[in-house]
Formats: C-alpha cells, sequence, structure tokens
C-alpha cells in the first residue's frame, strides 16, 4: 500500500468510529507495522483513508478466523503492495466466506459513525431490504452485519433505485444459489460419493478433509474471477462505440 493513503480525510478518531476500534488499537497495529503511516496534512494532523479503513476491517476478520498479531503481519507482508481499498475489501470478502456469519447489536449513533454519514430513515429502510441491518424490539438499536455494512453505504450513494438494487440483488441471489446446486452435485457425484465408496484409510480421511475445509474460499475466489471477467465482456458488448463504465474496484 501506498504511503498517502488514497482519499485520506479522517482523523484518527474518525477511523477508530467507522471501524469499530477504539484509537488505542489503531496506534497499536501502526507500531507493529499493520497499519500504513497516515499522511500528514496542515497542522501535522494524520489523516487516514478508505484503505486504512479497508485494511482494519481485514486485520479484524483475520483475528476473528483465530489468528494472532505475528501471523496476521506475515500474512499482510505477503499481499501486494498496491492494493487498492476496494481489493482489500474483496480480499476480506474472501477470508470471510469460510466465516460464521457475525453481527454486532449498536445505537444508531454507533451505526452512523461507522457508516461514517448521517442516516435518514429512508436509508435505514434502504439498508434493511439489504439485509445489512434489522431493528430491535428497542427503537434506535439494530443489528447489524459489518461485512455487510460498507457495500450497503456504498449502495445508498449510487443513482439508483431502490426497485433498481433489489432486482440486482435478487438476479444475484438466484444465479448464486443456482450455481451452489449445481456445484453440490458436482461435488457429490463426481468426490464424495466414488470417496465413500471405497474404504479410505487415515492418510485420505484428512485429504478429505482438507478438502472440503478449503474448497468453499477457493471456488468463492474462483466466482468472483468469471464474474469480474464475464461483467467486463457484457459491459464492452452493451456500450461498444462508448467507453464502458466501470463496476467494482
Amino acid at each position: 500500500m501506498t504511503e498517502h493513503a488514497e482519499g485520506a480525510t479522517l482523523t484518527v478518531d474518525e477511523l477508530a468510529a467507522r471501524a469499530g476500534v477504539t484509537v488505542r488499537t489503531i496506534r497499536f497495529y501502526s507500531t507493529r507495522g499493520l497499519l500504513p503511516p497516515p499522511r500528514i496534512g496542515p497542522r501535522r494532523v494524520g489523516r487516514y483513508g478508505e484503505d486504512h479503513l479497508a485494511r482494519l476491517a481485514l486485520i479484524e476478520e483475520l483475528q476473528s478466523q483465530g489468528m494472532t498479531l505475528s501471523a496476521i503481519e506475515r500474512y499482510l507482508q505477503r499481499l501486494p503492495e498496491d492494493m487498492t481499498a476496494q481489493d482489500l475489501a474483496v480480499h476480506r470478502a474472501l477470508v470471510a466466506s469460510w466465516m460464521p456469519d457475525t453481527t454486532d447489536e449498536v445505537t444508531r449513533e454507533q451505526l452512523e459513525r461507522r457508516a461514517g454519514r448521517p442516516l435518514e430513515e429512508s436509508d435505514l429502510r434502504r439498508l434493511e431490504l439489504l439485509n445489512v441491518l434489522e431493528r430491535t424490539d428497542e427503537p434506535g438499536r439494530f443489528v447489524v452485519d459489518p461485512g455487510l455494512l460498507p457495500l450497503g453505504v456504498r449502495l445508498l450513494e449510487l443513482p439508483m433505485s431502490q426497485e433498481s438494487v433489489l432486482a440486482a440483488r435478487q438476479v444475484l441471489l438466484d444465479h448464486a444459489r443456482q450455481v451452489a446446486r449445481e456445484l453440490s452435485k458436482l461435488f457429490r457425484e463426481e468426490v464424495w460419493e466414488p470417496y465413500r465408496e471405497q474404504e479410505p484409510d487415515a492418510e485420505q480421511v484428512e485429504r478429505m478433509k482438507s478438502l472440503s475445509a478449503h474448497m468453499q474460499p477457493l471456488v468463492v475466489q474462483a466466482l468472483l474471477t468469471a464474474f469480474q471477467r464475464s461483467l467486463r465482456e457484457e459491459l464492452r458488448g452493451a456500450f461498444p462505440k462508448e467507453r464502458a463504465p466501470r463496476l467494482g474496484g
């Protein structure tokens, strides 16, 4: 990651609020080299950007997986230095793809700090429809998916109607279910059933366990790559006489 964060506008307090961590945690991560230094602005005030926020989200995800800080440090050192905030968000999604679902219960003030912007009632309804958050029985308190919140906030800023966003979401869900169904069938018929018909030894059992544990993130990465390439091709076909719009990072 470059020394100067892209769009560096956040103070350390704002970064902590957006990330849902403490300022002390940010300072500690910085001393360990897990976070790049901030951009120094006027009056020698450090400013942080979306890449710092994405890096913090990835660190928290890796910690939830049980990795030590030393292991996380080695993990981050292996990532390309020029990864953007969008690249880091995708990488975090791949890491989270085999993690249990997690949610946080927050007040509206905490929710807006994490979102980095005020949220109107219409924004809350839209985030609710996108399954980013749920209202609790206590007014002003919400159950939020921290992994989906950054995506949901970005969708709020798109010049698309709520109906269009929900329609796109439904298309993705329908096709994702179909792909998952076909891949599960393939795995069962081509891998699992032939395996069950054998008399596997201990080494084969461990190999199968390893395959099952690693299959989901590998499939997610393959699907993401295939989707990105297909989307670029479709956009080039839809806009043959002009530069096609970029979707995603």
